[in-house]
């Protein structure tokens, strides 16, 4: 009786993403609200591990900021520190209609120079200028594959453009005209970011197939199958490439590491014991990063692991209940856990520096149903997104949070940057903040 309830549960959540049929332009800039923050007050109440603040008086200094080249950043999936100070006084948007059940999404903008890539309630591409100003639009999919409200994701190399979405197509287009290359259909929806690697690019779809295609014409070179499962969780599953392997998880805990050039399995870990299978569905990992030798991430199972990338071994384990994306940043990893903690972490042993809560201004119950979304770190904020559409300000050195912008009353997704702008996405709009 509990597999066939778990299995239309898993029916209920898989229904398509729709959208309503009204769009426009981007708005004039609007001015952002700030609101009012109380008094800082120290919180040492009895709470689960990590649930209360640790070394909270420790100043944290990351000196100056590494120049690091995008595709670095894109393989490693590590955001690092962003150069990024904007004083993020104005907004403006450019608004479509509305994608129903945004909150199981993690749409990624992609960017080509100082051009912004997005799309639109039917599947259309989108590409504007550092202006906002639309440089072309492109619709290659049929009325009926319209109607399915397709959800894309994107990568590209400076001159090709990869599309995958959830209905099980993919295609490439010319990014300087937008025109399509050409286009292909997979057996299942895919349900991961998307890594462009010399002439080839790498999916994972939700049959928890890893799959190698060719840029040039979309044929498929090879592809590493995993352990399947019937609940698949909507969290997007990451990987990481360095030199010629490629590093990725699946929707049960898996990490396995894959020869690309030879296409075959170089090693596997499992991360979660064999009772996974029945909550597989509420598994959500946080994306894999790495420094070249050693992989970090994330889960909401109270679980943060590095793990060595040679030998496929743990290098150590802690408690982190969190499924957003650290950052690396020389010794110090950051990440802020679901209950709205900043945790800094020293990669080569693990032990915790610092807790602090950037909860703490909040009143205990809209706390409760304020969840973080993604962050950041620029020259010397962390900028962090959540659920109830705000943007927090917070002190990398203190780890305080400084301010709070009304952004939204909505989830609005993690931040991207792009030189002097910083980028969000919610339901039925792009967001830019300057």
């Amino acid at each position: 009786m509990n597999k066939i309830i778990i299995f239309f549960i898993c029916i209920f959540f898989f229904t398509g993403c729709s959208f309503n049929k009204n769009s426009k332009f981007w708005t004039s800039s609007q001015k952002i609200t700030q609101e009012n923050l109380p008094k800082y007050k120290e919180i040492f109440s009895e709470e689960k591990a990590l649930e209360k603040e640790f070394n909270a008086n420790i100043s944290i200094n990351l000196g100056n900021i590494e120049n690091i080249d995008f595709k670095a950043r894109d393989h490693f999936n590590n955001d690092s520190r962003i150069n990024f100070a904007g004083n993020l006084k104005k907004s403006s948007r450019y608004k479509f209609s509305k994608i129903k059940n945004f909150y199981q999404f993690e749409p990624k903008i992609s960017f080509d120079n100082e051009n912004v890539i997005f799309f639109n309630n039917k599947g259309s591409v989108l590409k504007f200028n550092e202006k906002s100003k639309l440089i072309w639009k492109k619709n290659y999919y049929s009325k009926s594959e319209k109607k399915l409200k397709p959800i894309l994701q994107f990568a590209n190399n400076g001159s090709i453009l990869i599309a995958a979405d959830n209905i099980a197509k993919y295609f490439a287009l010319d990014l300087n005209t937008g025109d399509q290359l050409w286009s292909k259909s997979n057996l299942a929806p895919f349900n991961s970011q998307i890594k462009i690697y010399q002439d080839k690019f790498f999916i994972i779809d939700f049959s928890n197939t890893l799959r190698c295609f060719s840029i040039t014409d979309g044929q498929e070179l090879w592809n590493i199958k995993t352990e399947n499962s019937l609940i698949r969780s909507q969290k997007k599953l990451s990987m990481v490439i360095v030199n010629d392997f490629l590093y990725f998880n699946n929707s049960i805990g898996d990490i396995s590491a894959v020869d690309i050039k030879k296409g075959e399995l170089s090693w596997q870990l499992p991360t979660q014991s064999s009772l996974i299978y029945e909550s597989a569905f509420s598994l959500e990992t946080s994306d894999l990063i790495t420094d070249g030798n050693t992989l970090f991430f994330s889960n909401n199972k109270n679980q943060f692991f590095s793990i060595d990338i040679g030998t496929g071994s743990f290098n150590w384990k802690n408690k982190v209940n969190s499924n957003l994306r650290p950052s690396l940043i020389g010794n110090y990893i950051f990440t802020i856990s679901i209950e709205g903690y900043l945790i800094v972490i020293e990669k080569n042993s693990g032990n915790i520096i610092r807790v602090t809560d950037i909860f703490s201004g909040i009143k205990k119950k809209k706390r409760e149903k304020i969840k973080p979304v993604g962050f950041i770190i620029g020259a010397d904020n962390i900028y962090l997104t959540t659920n109830n559409g705000r943007l927090m300000i917070i002190d990398i050195k203190n780890g305080r949070t400084n301010s709070i912008l009304k952004i939204d009353s909505d989830k609005i997704s993690r931040p991207f940057v792009l030189n002097k702008n910083m980028y969000v996405v919610k339901d039925n709009a792009i967001i830019k903040l300057n």
